[in-house]
């Protein structure tokens, strides 16, 4: 680096240590945005690769087409493997997703290790390309996070820009892991920075703009979801939606319990804890192959109509059972995509009962699906604004917006103050006595 160029840079570096520096800080948003989308990108083709080993297709989400015994024995497998690799490395070593980023942020300055990150890249890979029920949004919440700390460390930048740029490379993984942008940049601000400021909106938007021209020029996967236009057919049906925030809210409410429950054990060896997650698994998964892995390929099926109640209602129970007890013994995997697919099926569910029994007063299911999918999220993670649009602009409707806020109230009232929990991430940072942001 020659005279000029490290000239340039300290002088780029005393304009961030303001957080009135808009334009030094548009540069870091672009930049980290760019960063936090290939890596992503990255991140997905590495699933789909190494699944396409043992002849999973569509992506590394077709477990269902694999002989039964392999719906067992390949979540078992790939457990076993993960925990023997666990057990060599130090504790602080093996923390991941967005449960590692929340407490980096609040208590290290927005340093991510890169050996964590290196661990989050290939074991939750091998995690998703083997069944493990979880989801990628997660570990790509790390991985852009990571990415942008460790540019900001390598060009040691101040610890104020470190944070701007992991709200950056959250921004970005969402942005680039559902095409999402708005959600992206809301979800950053919400869940993870938690404050918004004006300077602090302006880099992230432009992160989470930068992600997605990334994902669209490099990526050849479309659209994740096919959603069929929808809407509100009657006033009639508030009620129903109330309802089916409710359900969403208990059962996102026994999600964290259970999680929590799984996280207390974190004294037990790691080689234990993941051979029985991935036992548990493999056993529900004989009963429901489609909990294996990520799952949207199941969600879509439903959009389309074509599972049948009773297999929903077994594929929302052990989705549910096996996400949390994976996620709270320490598995690199997320829960943000398992909780948009059992809020689905719960949607799924509602819709199709209510057309079976009160067809003038129900919509298409697709509307109580996705209305499900908003609502589950918005209450595990306790995000209402970010879950309210990534609703908006996954269905591309703006008519969607007022069933699926008062969905999301719902849920959200229910599990916060029905059953007093806070979000599934926050949940577990407290279990593992971290600190946790207000």
């Amino acid at each position: 680096m020659g005279p000029p160029l490290r000239n340039l840079l300290s002088t780029y570096r005393r304009r961030l240590t303001s957080y009135e520096a808009v334009l030094a800080y548009s540069l870091l948003g672009v930049l980290g945005g760019l960063a936090s989308g290939v890596v992503v990108i990255a991140f997905e083709y590495a699933i789909a690769e190494l699944a396409a080993l043992w002849e999973v297709s569509d992506g590394g989400e077709n477990f269902e087409g694999l002989p039964q015994w392999m719906h067992f024995a390949l979540p078992a497998a790939g457990a076993l493997f993960l925990g023997m690799v666990y057990h060599f490395l130090r504790p602080e070593d093996r923390e991941t997703g967005i449960v590692h980023v929340l407490s980096r942020m609040h208590t290290h300055y927005g340093v991510l290790p890169l050996r964590n990150a290196i661990l989050q890249f290939v074991g939750g890979a091998v995690a998703l390309a083997t069944g493990q029920s979880g989801g990628r949004e997660g570990p790509g919440v790390h991985l852009g996070g990571a990415a942008n700390s460790l540019l900001g460390q390598w060009l040691s930048l101040p610890n104020n820009s470190l944070r701007v740029l992991i709200a950056c490379g959250t921004a970005g993984g969402i942005a680039a892991a559902f095409n999402t942008p708005l959600a992206g940049v809301i979800f950053a601000m919400e869940v993870i920075v938690a404050e918004y400021t004006v300077v602090g909106f302006i880099p992230v938007i432009l992160a989470a703009v930068s992600a997605s021209a990334a994902t669209r020029l490099f990526s050849e996967q479309g659209a994740i979801f096919s959603i069929p236009p929808t809407s509100l057919g009657s006033l009639l049906e508030i009620p129903y939606i109330v309802l089916l925030g409710v359900l969403c809210g208990v059962v996102a409410a026994l999600f964290i319990r259970i999680s929590r429950q799984a996280s207390a054990l974190s004294a037990w060896p790691v080689i234990a804890r993941f051979t029985l997650a991935g036992l548990l698994t493999g056993t529900l998964a004989l009963a429901a192959p489609q909990i294996l892995g990520i799952g949207y390929d199941t969600l879509n099926a439903s959009l389309q109509g074509e599972i049948a109640v009773r297999t929903l209602v077994v594929i929302a129970v052990c989705k549910l059972v096996a996400t949390a007890v994976s996620c709270g013994f320490g598995m690199p995997i997320g829960i943000i995509g398992p909780s948009l697919i059992i809020g689905g099926c719960l949607g799924s569910i509602l819709g199709t009962l209510g057309q079976a029994f009160i067809p003038h007063m129900t919509s298409d299911p697709t509307l109580y699906i996705v209305i499900g999918m908003a609502a589950a999220m918005g209450a595990v993670l306790n995000a209402p604004l970010a879950a309210i649009l990534a609703v908006i602009e996954l269905t591309h409707s703006i008519g969607i917006a007022m069933p699926a806020m008062l969905a999301i109230v719902a849920a959200t009232l229910t599990n916060t103050g029905a059953f007093r929990q806070r979000s599934a991430h926050q949940t577990v940072l407290r279990q593992l006595q971290r600190r946790v942001p207000e």
